[in-house]
């Protein structure tokens, strides 16, 4: 089944009951047994629910994962994966994760024992170097939020295998369209549903996705057992969205190319960052491993930040709000 196809139509049935072409909303909390000790494959919407199952089978097939666990966003996603930890384990992360990440791991995590240590992941050598006999997991975004920095998969997977670690990497700037982490090795994938995936900025959601049975289990373990669940309803606007994904996606990354290139030769321009730029520091690597390089630019202005203020209120077609997609 080639990519495109794949997104609309993976782990998406009829509706064995009616037929219906379109995954029903199951809205409902909790699910009648037939008799004491017996269900139907539901039992209660925390522990399971079919209209975010599939999603789930969905998301992982477009990943090129077999498992996938759906959470109400993606902050409750990487928590979830940290849950994989205990007290006196070591994180090596990337240092220019999306900020709600290193605020969880700084402000909140911290007081449970865990440590972390933040490197520019774009460099092998620096997360070879930040590893200890403590580190159980090297965390990644690529493209990288804000700065949008590039990291080797192949060099990252490599140094987890030699190491016994686990290797997670946030995917959520690039979606399944230009890169599939687990093809490089991944132990485990993020994204925020929020963003591109959904599409419309109607939901929050995040999702976890891998190849391991074992890590698949203590993911749906954490799910039921908090409970950070995405609505059956938001699942279903997200499926909307994603049978639209490679379509926006590809209009995302022609439009960004087309800006880069614009303000590349802007004379106000100080710096601008695309990984679609042969200016790009990790252009080689994102060419290697990328499909195509996603929407996302960064820039700053000769006259700083007050410069930057002055563009951003002025601008006609886009609005000042924290999201993307």
């Amino acid at each position: 089944m080639k990519f495109d196809t794949k997104i609309v139509r993976s782990g998406i049935e009829p509706d064995p009951t009616t037929g219906a072409i379109v995954p029903p909303i199951y809205q409902t909390a909790t699910y009648v047994l037939p008799e004491v000790g017996r269900d139907l494959g539901f039992d209660y919407t925390r522990s399971a629910n079919p209209t975010r199952e599939i999603l789930e089978n969905n998301l992982a097939a477009i990943e090129g994962g077999k498992f996938g666990t759906c959470f109400s966003s993606g902050m409750s996603a990487v928590d979830s994966v940290l849950k994989l930890l205990k007290k006196g384990d070591h994180v090596v992360c990337s240092d220019d994760v999306y900020g709600g990440v290193s605020r969880h791991f700084n402000k909140i995590l911290v007081n449970y024992g865990l440590t972390f240590t933040y490197v520019d992941s774009s460099n092998p050598e620096n997360v070879k170097n930040a590893i200890t006999s403590d580190t159980k997991l090297l965390w990644v975004e690529t493209p990288t939020n804000p700065l949008l920095k590039v990291t080797d998969l192949d060099a990252m997977s490599q140094i987890a295998k030699d190491h016994g670690i686990f290797f997670g990497v946030d995917s959520t700037f690039a979606t399944p369209v230009f890169l599939r982490p687990i093809e490089f090795g991944a132990d485990i994938v993020m994204h925020s549903t929020t963003k591109y995936i959904s599409g419309h900025n109607q939901i929050i959601g995040g999702i976890i996705i891998t190849n391991d049975e074992g890590i698949h289990e203590k993911m749906k373990f954490v799910q039921k057992t908090i409970g950070a669940v995405p609505s059956p309803f938001d699942c279903w606007l997200t499926l909307l969205g994603v049978k639209t994904l490679h379509l926006r996606m590809k209009r995302h990354a022609s439009n960004a190319q087309a800006v880069a290139e614009f303000l590349e030769s802007h004379p106000q321009v100080e710096k601008i960052t695309y990984p679609g730029l042969e200016s790009h520091p990790q252009y080689a690597v994102a060419k290697e491993q990328m499909d195509g390089f996603s929407g996302m630019i960064s820039f700053e202005l000769k006259d700083g930040i007050p410069a930057g203020k002055t563009l951003m209120n002025s601008v006609k077609l886009c609005s000042l709000a924290e999201s993307l997609g």
